[in-house]
């Protein structure tokens, strides 16, 4: 069982997130766009743990709903940040998702199974993953640091370096990630009509 879920993830302004979706969208559209993704992320892996917590690079506002506490990502290039959010969130099994695949299914992310496995990976399709999960917090000092970061050989490198430590990993479902427009109409295709991602993609096409 997981006992802490963690979402990394940046405060939604324009201009500081997903700015590969301009064009075609606008710096406020593609704001829209993280907002949106990040909503739904928070709703869907919210029951994956007692114990939630968003590592924010930013200020919290009215969107983060209740029962999350916040924690400031610490400095460092992404591959040290991720260390230091599982380092910080202390002991017992946690997983880490980023706020780029809101199409995550509550059950993809109880696949993690602790009493098998001492760490989960799900990779993305662009080479990276988009969660990483480690029974032992602490391990991750020894595992992610090092590992390149946003390239097509993240995810094989991460693998590589959990199974060197002698750790048994278990790979959970490949997702996309919203790296792109194109990637964000994907997306929004596999999610329900009534989340955050679709209503607001369907609002950006009809102003368009």
């Amino acid at each position: 069982m997981i006992a802490t879920v963690l979402v990394l993830a940046k405060e939604p302004l324009p201009g500081k997130v997903k700015t590969r979706l301009v064009p075609p969208l606008s710096f406020g559209g593609a704001a829209e766009v993280a907002a949106a993704a990040l909503a739904d992320t928070l709703r869907v892996v919210a029951p994956a743990a007692a114990r939630r917590v968003i590592v924010l690079d930013g200020v919290a506002g009215p969107w983060l709903p209740r029962g999350w506490c916040v924690a400031r990502q610490r400095v460092g290039g992404l591959d040290q940040r991720l260390a230091d959010a599982f380092v910080d969130a202390g002991r017992g099994v946690t997983v880490l998702v980023g706020m780029d695949t809101p199409q995550v299914r509550p059950e993809q992310l109880a696949a993690f199974d602790p009493s098998r496995y001492d760490a989960c990976l799900g990779p993305a399709v662009d080479g990276g993953y988009w969660a990483i999960g480690l029974s032992d917090p602490a391990v991750a000092r020894a595992v992610i640091p090092g590992v390149p970061m946003s390239t097509v050989d993240t995810g094989v490198e991460q693998l590589r370096r959990l199974r060197a430590h002698g750790l048994r990993v278990q790979l959970l479902d490949s997702l996309e990630d919203i790296d792109t427009f194109a990637a964000a109409q994907r997306v929004a295709a596999e999610m329900p009509t009534g989340s955050a991602l679709v209503r607001t993609m369907c609002a950006l096409d009809r102003a368009a």
